[in-house]
């Protein structure tokens, strides 16, 4: 039997004679030459190996060529918020203000570029809505248990400290503020923490927080501490309004009392200011009457040492005066001659008589 093997052997694929003993078949792709790929790829690589002066040129190049395109690898930007700090085989090179700077590239050189400018913030007692009781609930230092949540707000002060005296930043930031609030709010009363001592607490736990993570030198500053709830615990909240209501319909009847009280001091402080302002009135009148009849009659004392038979006829006539200046009488002095006299008629006293018939007589009439 004679076979084809430049077809592939007895089961190949081929033209002609039908491509084995059983015919011919459809024809297959031949396989690829391994002997061929090798001999090719040993020609190349013999290409570049150094066989004269122009092969160990052409190495020097290459690695010339690599050596600047790692070193072009260490430029760097550094953005507006960022400050950064350029390690050298992990320990501390130098620091980039904003702007391009250069460091060796890895693997010898790194650079951390921390965002300094951004204000983080951690919040304590809360996780988005969710309360955490083992954050918020405190011991305030009247021996009642407070629910505060609150939130703390830091920077980055120093890249340096803050990337290698601390692990983890946010966590630790996380630890001293709770601390550090529990440690306040254990010396603080229950009403003052919830009401007129929110700012007080806010400031004091700034600088609480702040001398801690100083001494950790931290390189963290913190920006502010911002109460967001102080409220009793929930399972006790009802009754508390309760007895806010209470407290605030004490407040208000004592208020209310109050007001009365002083509605009534007042005019009560008024009238006796009135009475006592007529009565020292009514005083320096009397005083004053009596101090003038004192000086006139000392003013008449005088004259009467003067002219005594002149004073004492003056003193006769005005106390007459004074005694008779309402009579309807007139008196004659027959030692005078009243011869010339008519003799008085007591007009008046007809007049009065001739009245009185007509005002009775007018009455019946009616």
């Amino acid at each position: 039997m004679n076979w084809n093997t430049q077809r592939g052997g007895p089961w190949g694929g081929g033209g002609g004679g039908g491509g084995g003993p059983w015919g011919g078949g459809p024809q297959r792709p031949q396989p690829p030459d391994i002997e061929e790929m090798l001999r090719r790829g040993q020609d190349r690589f013999k290409r570049f190996m150094p066989g004269g002066k122009g092969g160990a040129r052409r190495i020097v190049l290459l690695v010339v060529a690599a050596l600047v395109v790692w070193l072009a690898t260490g430029f760097y930007v550094v953005e507006p918020d960022e400050e950064g700090v350029a390690l050298i085989f992990g320990k501390l090179f130098k620091k980039s203000q904003p702007g391009l700077s250069y460091n060796l590239p890895a693997p010898i050189g790194q650079v951390l570029k921390p965002k300094v400018t951004r204000i983080n913030q951690v919040p304590i007692g809360v996780r988005g809505t969710r309360s955490v009781p083992e954050e918020s609930l405190m011991l305030t230092g009247d021996e009642n248990i407070i629910d505060i949540r609150f939130v703390t707000f830091w920077r980055i002060r120093d890249a340096e400290k803050f990337l290698f005296n601390i692990r983890n930043p946010e966590a630790t930031v996380k630890a001293v503020s709770e601390s550090a609030m529990r440690e306040i709010i254990g010396k603080t009363n229950f009403e003052y923490a919830r009401t007129t001592g929110r700012a007080q607490i806010d400031q004091e736990a700034v600088e609480l927080i702040q001398g801690i993570l100083d001494a950790y030198d931290a390189g963290i500053e913190i920006q502010n501490v911002n109460l967001q709830q102080v409220e009793p615990p929930g399972n006790v909240l009802d009754a508390f309004r309760d007895v806010q209501a209470a407290r605030a319909d004490k407040e208000r009847a004592i208020n209310e009392a109050t007001a009365y009280l002083n509605e009534v001091t007042e005019r009560a402080a008024g009238e006796a200011a009135k009475i006592l302002n007529e009565a020292q009135g009514y005083k320096e009148e009397k005083i004053a009457v009596a101090t003038g009849e004192a000086q006139r009659f000392l003013s008449v004392l005088g004259e009467y040492n003067k002219q005594k038979d002149v004073t004492r006829r003056r003193i006769y006539l005005e106390t007459m005066r004074e005694v008779m200046g309402d009579m309807d009488k007139v008196l004659i002095d027959n030692s005078t001659g009243g011869s010339g006299v008519v003799p008085y008629l007591p007009l008046p006293e007809l007049q009065k008589r001739g009245q009185q018939p007509s005002q009775s007589g007018g009455g019946s009439s009616r």
